[in-house]
């Protein structure tokens, strides 16, 4: 199933929904410059055919500044088609009752392609650019009655000590709801959950290493898996990350549908 979604405009940036295999292409190109260093490298997997994927250009010179990729799923019962239903067990979604979109490979052009110095591992620093996809995205949502938006939150590195504080914190406030909760699947992961209890978090520092889609979704009133997975192909530990559209805070949702014009 597609989205029946127009094109978005926010300031200097457009975002499109495309399945066009040139606009796919783009996007891999992108994701393989964003997280594996090289844009030349190969970033394709067989989820890129059945995904709908945003693009957020400039809107004067047309420039890639953003990409992500959504799978629509009907149901719960559609969940192990997902990307995500390879690392987790997702037993417990398999009775979620609403609609549900699964947001994946979510990157910003470095910095350095911007001709810039700042740290590039903080990616495009206009904030414009996460507006344009907060707000194409809370548009689609609008849309499609979608109930459910999901992913993989992922932490750079396989040391899980430098995430101390963000574990703790994910492990102390943002667990899924025992009646959502992914289980054990992937052989290599770290229960964080496990570890945390009595353990000090310092609230300033977690929200510092954490991933900015993470805060986000954190900031919506997201939930996440007890555990990461590590994935020694993109060498990252990523958390199964849930954001019930119901359950937005209010005034976080009156800031969505302001960046989606709504």
């Amino acid at each position: 199933m597609g989205f029946a979604v127009q094109d978005f405009v926010k300031g200097r940036y457009r975002v499109r929904f495309s399945y066009d295999p040139a606009d796919i292409a783009a996007a891999q190109r992108l994701r393989a410059d964003v997280f594996r260093g090289d844009a030349r490298l190969d970033d394709a997997d067989a989820f890129d055919a059945l995904c709908c994927h945003a693009l957020v250009e400039e809107d004067v010179t047309g420039t890639l500044v953003c990409c992500f990729r959504m799978l629509f799923l009907p149901g719960g019962d559609a969940i192990e088609r997902s990307y995500a239903a390879q690392f987790y067990d997702l037993a417990k979604l398999r009775r979620y009752p609403g609609k549900m979109v699964e947001l994946g490979r979510f990157c910003v052009v470095p910095v350095q392609s911007q001709g810039q110095t700042q740290d590039p591992s903080q990616g495009q620093l206009d904030p414009d650019i996460l507006r344009s996809a907060w707000g194409a995205l809370t548009s689609l949502v609008d849309a499609e009655g979608v109930a459910l938006l999901f992913g993989c939150s992922s932490f750079e590195g396989h040391d899980a000590t430098r995430y101390a504080d963000s574990f703790a914190m994910l492990a102390a406030r943002h667990l899924a709801p025992e009646r959502w909760r992914p289980g054990l699947k992937s052989p290599a992961t770290y229960p964080f959950a496990a570890h945390a209890e009595g353990q000090h978090c310092d609230r300033k520092a977690a929200l510092a290493a954490m991933p900015p889609l993470l805060r986000t979704y954190l900031m919506m009133g997201g939930w996440v898996s007890d555990h990461a997975v590590i994935d020694a192909d993109l060498g990252t530990m990523h958390v199964f990350t849930g954001v019930e559209i119901a359950s937005i805070p209010p005034h976080r949702k009156k800031l969505l549908r302001a960046a989606a014009g709504v």
